[in-house]
């Protein structure tokens, strides 16, 4: 069977697609509505956590899934894909809090939100002007720009995001209080000093939370049940009435912390040690922020708009990508129109002080393995969390925030997953450099620079190679027929810089013709082109046409990994 009749039989065999226009709303109705209410009990407890955890007030990440779940079901053609705050995003809104408040001397801990509300306002006016961007670069069908950068880098920045995210929330996961600092790496410098003081109420329900999260994985193989309920809402169920129960001996309703490392205490009350959500639709217009432009024309705005910008395109498009490859019906996302809406809802959100938001992968995930057939699945998420907070605020201001905290490390350690370690090393030792690089490089300054350094090591790597600096931005190809297909056969290298030239090469190629990729005159392929290469294939295949590389018999590669970078044997004739 060759691959347009195995593209053909796959699609019989699926049955029916269903698409999310009126029709399929009817007729997907029970489906879609039962995975957003499944969804919601997931997404609530992460959107309060990742938006306090941002250094804003937790209702307003709720603000963001609500606006992303309406607003991007009428734009977006993404079937299974959830949009909302996600824990990616937290360096970057926590990091622009705290570089606005160092920059104007303030140093106290980013647990006393009140300190920092005066800067929300201009990182509410960034989150606007960055998604004006999205929304430009969406029209301009610039979504495949993501692709430029190289995947050791990507996959560095992921895992460095889920370091920050880690050593931040250890704090109030144990009860403790951190000197806030814009160097991510101090966090877990300085916890030694503070572990003496840690409250051991707070930290047996924070630590109990985690420990539930990371075997809840292995109950939902052996429990059906468990496979219906998020794991967040059984932490919930068992934190808020565990956490009335201990902090109930706190001395007169207070416990002191330490913030220093001569341990002097400083007075907090037990209420800040939970969720601080509006009561009622008066209260929530209480909790709105405006955007302020006052700063627009100050280089650190805009420094800021651009990781805003990149980091939150790069992940949204990502996740995309990669929710397609589990859609049942593998139906395909135009990336540009996702990348568009993404663009409109972050405006409209940002404009009343939401989060940035992406297509956020883990509730995607679970949306899809909760039935979900449509994308009104990620519009009734978005109303249960509006209904959640206008009648469920007093439940919801029970929750202990270490209980959030340990959401947020278990989300930080997927992206910082060992397994990333061990994934980068089996494509290629140089890309394993690349990838620490690119995390120290993170850890050390910030994301900007940090991707910055990963990206410049990897060009090194590459001009080591023997790359040339002119075949970085060139592509020379030569293409003619092969028997009933299209052949290019590449002139030079192929890196990541210049795979976009390569990929369009292959697209404008006619629709019902299969491709033949040569590379026998290429003296070196980098990760980055293999991987895309991968992926393309993938798509070719789902349309029923085949995408074939050949050409590389005298080529080594660089691990045993078939994306491995491989470079010509120079004895080969």
């Amino acid at each position: 069977m060759n691959a347009k009749e195995s593209a053909s039989q796959s699609a019989s065999d699926r049955g029916t697609v269903p698409r999310g226009n009126i029709a399929g709303l009817k007729k997907n109705l029970a489906s879609d509505f039962t995975a957003g209410f499944l969804v919601f009990l997931l997404a609530l407890p992460l959107c309060l956590g990742i938006s306090g955890a941002s250094g804003f007030p937790a209702i307003n990440g709720v603000f963001t899934a609500i606006v992303g779940g309406i607003v991007c079901v009428f734009l977006s053609n993404s079937e299974l894909t959830i949009k909302g705050p996600a824990a990616g995003m937290i360096a970057i809104v926590l990091g622009a809090v705290l570089d606005f408040a160092e920059l104007e001397g303030v140093s106290q801990n980013i647990n006393e939100p009140l300190i920092y509300m005066k800067y929300l306002p201009t990182v509410a006016a960034i989150a606007v002007v960055a998604g004006v961007l999205q929304i430009v670069f969406g029209a301009l069908k610039a979504g495949d720009l993501a692709d430029i950068f190289p995947a050791s880098v990507i996959r560095g920045l992921l895992a460095s995001i889920g370091l920050i995210i880690i050593g931040k929330q250890l704090y109030p996961l144990l009860g403790l209080k951190p000197n806030a600092s814009s160097k991510a790496y101090e966090a877990y410098l300085e916890m030694p000093a503070h572990l003496p003081h840690f409250a051991w109420q707070i930290a047996l329900v924070g630590l109990s939370s985690l420990l539930l999260l990371f075997v809840y994985p292995s109950l939902k193989n052996r429990f059906a049940i468990c496979r219906a309920i998020p794991a967040q809402l059984i932490i919930l169920m068992i934190a808020i009435p565990a956490s009335a129960y201990l902090y109930s001996d706190f001395d007169g309703m207070k416990r002191s912390y330490s913030i220093t490392h001569d341990g002097e205490p400083v007075a907090q009350e037990v209420k800040s040690l939970f969720v601080k959500v509006p009561d009622g639709a008066g209260s929530l217009a209480k909790s709105l922020i405006f955007p302020s432009f006052s700063r627009m024309g100050e280089f650190i705005f805009w420094k800021w708009v651009v990781m805003f910008c990149f980091v939150g395109s790069l992940e949204s498009l990502l996740s995309a990508k990669a929710v397609d490859v589990l859609d049942p019906w593998k139906r395909k996302t135009d990336l540009n129109r996702d990348l568009l809406a993404v663009g409109v809802a972050n405006t409209a959100v940002a404009a009343i002080g939401g989060l940035p938001m992406i297509s956020e992968i883990v509730r995607s995930s679970a949306n899809r393995d909760y039935g979900a057939r449509t994308k009104w699945a990620n519009f009734f998420h978005g109303m249960f969390l509006l209904v959640s907070i206008l009648i469920l605020s007093s439940l919801l201001n029970k929750i202990p925030v270490t209980a959030l905290a340990a959401m947020l490390i278990y989300a930080g350690c997927r992206l910082a997953h060992y397994s990333q370690f061990l994934r980068v090393f089996q494509v290629g030792k140089e890309q394993l450099v690349v990838f620490v690089s690119t995390i120290a490089g993170v850890l050390a300054t910030d994301l900007l620079i940090g991707v910055g350094i990963g990206m410049l090591v990897k060009i090194v790597i590459e001009l080591c190679e023997g790359v040339s600096p002119l075949e970085f931005v060139t592509m020379p190809v030569q293409i003619d027929d092969w028997g009933s297909a299209r052949r290019i056969t590449l002139q030079g290298s192929a890196v990541f810089t210049n795979w976009l030239m390569l990929k369009k090469k292959i697209r404008s190629q006619p629709s019902d013709e299969d491709v033949i990729v040569n590379f026998n005159h290429s003296h070196f392929v980098d990760h980055t082109v293999m991987a895309r290469l991968a992926e393309l294939k993938s798509d070719f295949q789902a349309v029923g046409r085949e995408l074939i590389l050949v050409g590389f018999d005298h080529h080594q590669l660089r691990a045993s990994n078939d994306e491995s970078a491989r470079k010509k044997n120079p004895l080969a004739v």
